[in-house]
């Protein structure tokens, strides 16, 4: 039977499951693919619509009593944080203080929006607007929002809207902690998949990947929002690293340091430990 699988069509994923997705991975099961933002794909899990998923890491305390998390195929590292952009002319004596602005994030669960909820907390915005990715630095541009929440490719294109750079929300949480920072992770439905073959089966086609990056080409580029193969390529160097292929030990401290933080803030539940980062459990 086939598998159900949930990614985002941005460069990283494609690269990271082309292998997995077009049957190059000896012994894993065909899959269906599904190609959502990764504010869709949280709400998604929490109905267990998929039976691998890529989710947001702070949606996680919502999701792990019914999925198991993996410790391969997500997204975490260093120097590739969210971004807090707003329009270059924005004035005013303090510019990061942002409590009367309007802010548009790409989704309530995002960790891009819990990362800067962590540091916002005592300057938070008046109004915060969930938009579509694609329409957050155009929205800032044009004004219609004063700061915009964004990630992923963003980070190379931003200054063709004429934006600036507010705070690098990566930058913030390496230097407050130490830690790579937890971005998107890989979820297991418990029932319907084992996760110790499922993760077996995503390194592969992350080996796959490194050692043919051509085989993934067009894939890769016929998903990609951003086309140019300069951008794509920077995507996926920044993005797939050392942690896609294994969170190891530096990777679970920063998920449990995050949820942690988070729960004693008060932004979500508590989630023990043991519970967010056994993910054999």
């Amino acid at each position: 039977m086939a598998l159900s699988l949930a990614i985002s069509p941005c460069p990283n994923d494609t690269f990271v499951f082309h292998a997995l997705v077009h049957g190059r991975v000896p012994g894993a099961p065909p899959v269906e693919v599904t190609y959502a933002d990764v504010d869709v794909t949280n709400t998604a899990a929490e109905r267990g619509a998929f039976d691998l998923v890529k989710v947001s890491y702070a949606a996680l305390p919502w999701l792990l009593d019914d999925y198991h998390l993996l410790p391969c195929g997500g997204a975490l590292g260093r120097g590739c944080g969210p971004l807090v952009l707003t329009r270059a002319d924005r004035g005013g004596p303090d510019r990061s203080d942002l409590t009367g602005a309007t802010v548009a994030v790409p989704g309530d669960r995002t960790t891009a929006y819990l990362l800067f909820r962590l540091w916002a907390a005592r300057r938070m915005p008046q109004r915060i607007e969930v938009v579509p990715f694609h329409e957050i630095m155009p929205g800032v541009a044009a004004g219609r929002y004063d700061a915009g929440l964004v990630i992923h490719e963003a980070r190379f294109t931003y200054p063709r809207h004429g934006l600036t750079a507010l705070v690098d929300l990566g930058e913030w949480w390496e230097a407050d902690t130490g830690l790579p920072i937890p971005l998107g992770a890989i979820l297991a439905r418990r029932g319907a998949v084992d996760p110790q073959e499922a993760a077996g089966w995503i390194r592969d086609s992350v080996r796959r990947a490194w050692a043919d990056p051509a085989a993934s080409r067009g894939y890769v580029l016929e998903h990609a929002q951003e086309m140019e193969p300069d951008v794509v390529d920077r995507h996926i160097g920044l993005y797939v690293n050392e942690f896609t292929a294994d969170l190891g030990e530096a990777g679970f401290a920063a998920v449990e340091a995050l949820l942690g933080r988070a729960a004693d803030a008060g932004l979500v539940p508590q989630t023990s430990s043991s519970r967010a980062t056994a993910w054999t459990s």
